[in-house]
């Protein structure tokens, strides 16, 4: 296919990943309002987010296309480096999970379209601390992606395990109220979902952190494998050796420190 008059490789692989930038922060402020929503569903001060979330669906659909065209478009040119090809395979899995998380953000604000119709829904006292935690993978995803920082995509995979723990806790007490007083089980269904949605949130935000890996150095950590790499300590100032990084440990013990109590927040 010949190539576009003005147009270079390195514009076109760059608008690629610009396009994806630009969908990755409408999908987060979508996700942002819904979170802001979902924690604070008797504030009348953010009765209208619900709203403006289900008019940014549209337009996250609609970039999600453009991005997937303009990566087609880029397989037809052939002559592929192995980063412009990992680039590529990564944009579209990417645009996927981005989409996904666009739409639990509708889902959260049907949620909270929900609860609200009903009286004295009382928030979970640990839904607010898994919000925040949902935030900030979703905001370190979108770091790793803007900087191609594999090791701020590392931290997100560990996060995952701490959405999981609030989710598993917040499920029980959730149950144990709605045993104990029937009249909570209607509110505490909808905040079930609401759990589901945000694990789910974050479940999409490791996938794009994966797939950021896969793109910056090359390897495949999905299903467990988390494999990080570093730079051999002896050749840290030699950029000519970056391309030489070996296989460590698993991430998991490089990031044992994220517990339940981490610091997590708004980016």
């Amino acid at each position: 296919m010949a190539a576009t008059p003005g147009l270079t490789e390195a514009v076109l692989y760059d608008t690629l990943v610009n396009y994806l930038v630009s969908m990755a922060r409408t999908v987060e402020g979508a996700m942002n309002r819904a979170l802001d929503a979902i924690v604070s569903v008797e504030n009348l001060r953010t009765s209208a987010l619900p709203g403006e979330v289900f008019l940014l669906e549209p337009r996250i659909n609609e970039m999600e296309m453009v991005i997937d065209e303009h990566a087609i478009r880029l397989l037809r040119r052939g002559s592929l480096t192995d980063d412009e090809m990992r680039l590529i395979v990564a944009a579209l899995k990417i645009t996927n999970d981005l989409e996904r998380i666009g739409d639990l953000a509708v889902n959260l604000a049907e949620r909270v379209i929900s609860l609200g119709e009903i009286e004295n829904a009382q928030v979970p006292e640990e839904l607010a601390p898994m919000a925040s935690a949902v935030r900030a993978m979703v905001s370190k995803s979108l770091g790793a992606l803007i900087f191609r920082n594999a090791e701020m995509a590392a931290q997100v995979l560990e996060s995952d395990e701490v959405v999981d723990q609030y989710r598993d806790r917040i499920f029980e007490q959730l149950l144990l109220h709605m045993t104990e007083e029937p009249p909570l089980v209607s509110p505490g269904l909808q905040f079930i979902l609401a759990t589901r949605h945000l694990e789910r949130i974050a479940d999409h935000a490791t996938n794009i952190a994966e797939d950021i890996i896969f793109w910056v150095r090359g390897l495949d950590v999905r299903h467990g494998r988390g494999l990080m790499v570093r730079p051999d300590q002896n050749d840290q100032n030699d950029p000519s050796s970056r391309g030489d990084r070996g296989l460590t440990e698993n991430s998991h013990a490089l990031h044992s420190e994220v517990t339940l109590d981490c610091q997590t927040g708004r980016a």
